[in-house]
């Protein structure tokens, strides 16, 4: 959630940045502002009204000690007036609160300086490639195609269970999964960043302190009969564990990382595009988080970026880092740099981590501080990635590791594995 005084302040560089998401914020904003502007002005007048209560109050207790009854009745009527003013006042104060949160509810987080415009992710803007796209032997296959040669992913058997989107993983195949998951834990561990078990599902205030609700619900499995949400992601309650909180500033950095399996609706996704393992409604994924100083969250992106860059080459796959343009940047999100890994037997490039500053828009929400040297509080900043999202990592392992005598493993996970081949 935006912060009122950086709107005031800043007021044509909203404008200007929330129009790289191709939203004209003009007459929100203006609304915004005339709305703080008339809180601010009821507050004021609700305090001198108080004021002014308080005072008569202990001024018509002195008169009644003295014996002046009269002029104390007479007071007491004032009184009742202004009791009854202030809490018209109150009563307009909270509706102009509610209306101004509400509106700032639906402004999404304003784009850094370096989001390039754009409508669609085909205006992302490429800003690093590395790796070999291999040449494959005749005949291969794509992942699902190569998941039921060697029977280590059964996708009809999910649908039986659940649904279409809920692959069950056998033999070799959940082996690999359960490797890629302590190897992305071990380098992130390695790197810093302190190992944390979390709640698979989240209550609403969780929710809405990332920025999920009011946004996403449409994408989030509620559970109705406790009002709780299955966790479209670890940054949730990963994020959550600082709501409400006021860290002291030599505490920052924070840096943690948890797995958890995912879920999402993915309401209206259908077509090619999304066989076997390139969208799922449940799935793995290991999550890096930070919570930073404000001058420092842009070298902390960096740094997260520099990390999962580590944990591909590490893996020797193809990739590429995208600046996602304003209209595919999360609500939430200042800045995302998404890595894509090429899946060479689709020829076509998979997304597999989101990297995000979301400066102080979800710690507005949280109320998560930290008193600065003035003894102030200041909002942090939050950000944070995946480290990596597992479908797509294994689909590109899958496809890109193929030869006509089975699937070779990386060669880094083949300690955690067991293993150096699916044949």
């Amino acid at each position: 959630m935006l912060q009122i005084p950086f709107i005031r302040d800043h007021k044509d560089r909203v404008i200007a940045n929330l129009a790289k998401r191709n939203i004209d914020a003009t007459d929100m904003i203006s609304e915004v502002l005339d709305l703080d502007e008339a809180r601010r002005s009821t507050q004021a007048q609700l305090d001198n009204t108080l004021a002014e209560a308080n005072a008569l109050s202990k001024e018509i207790g002195s008169l009644f000690k003295s014996g002046e009854t009269q002029k104390a009745n007479i007071l007491k009527e004032k009184s009742g007036n202004l009791k009854e003013l202030s809490k018209e006042l109150s009563d307009t104060l909270n509706e102009k609160t509610e209306a101004l949160s509400q509106l700032l509810f639906k402004i999404p987080n304003v784009p850094n300086d370096t989001v390039p415009a754009g409508n669609t992710e085909d205006d992302n803007e490429e800003v690093f490639r590395a790796g070999d796209i291999p040449t494959l032997y005749d005949g291969a296959m794509p992942h699902w195609e190569l998941a039921k040669k060697y029977d280590i992913i059964d996708f009809e058997l999910g649908n039986k269970i659940a649904g279409a989107g809920f692959p069950v993983y056998k033999g070799k195949g959940a082996r690999l999964q359960r490797a890629l998951i302590a190897y992305f834990l071990d380098k992130n561990t390695a790197a810093g960043y302190t190992e944390y078990q979390l709640p698979h599902l989240v209550n609403e205030a969780s929710g809405f302190g990332t920025g999920q609700l009011p946004d996403k619900e449409g994408q989030m499995y509620h559970v109705t009969a406790d009002n709780l949400y299955l966790i479209p992601t670890a940054e949730v309650p990963g994020t959550n564990i600082f709501r409400d909180v006021v860290l002291n500033e030599s505490e920052l950095p924070i840096g943690i990382t948890g797995y958890t399996p995912c879920f999402r609706r993915e309401a209206g996704s259908y077509g090619a595009h999304v066989r076997g393992l390139n969208r799922l409604h449940q799935f793995d994924k290991v999550e890096i988080l930070r919570v930073e100083h404000p001058d420092n969250s842009y070298k902390a992106l960096d740094s997260m970026v520099a990390h999962v860059k580590t944990i591909l080459e590490d893996l020797k796959l193809p990739y590429r880092i995208l600046r996602l343009c304003g209209g595919d940047l999360g609500f939430t999100s200042a800045l995302t740099f998404d890595f894509e890994v090429f899946s060479t037997a689709q020829d076509r490039w998979l997304e597999i981590s989101s990297v995000s500053n979301f400066e102080t828009f979800q710690a507005n929400r949280l109320k998560l501080r930290f008193k600065n040297k003035e003894g102030k509080n200041e909002l942090a900043h939050t950000l944070n990635g995946s480290a990596l999202a597992l479908p797509r990592v294994l689909a590109g392992i899958l496809e890109n590791y193929q030869t006509d005598k089975g699937i070779v493993i990386p060669e880094v996970l083949v300690p955690y594995t067991g293993f150096s081949i699916i044949d």
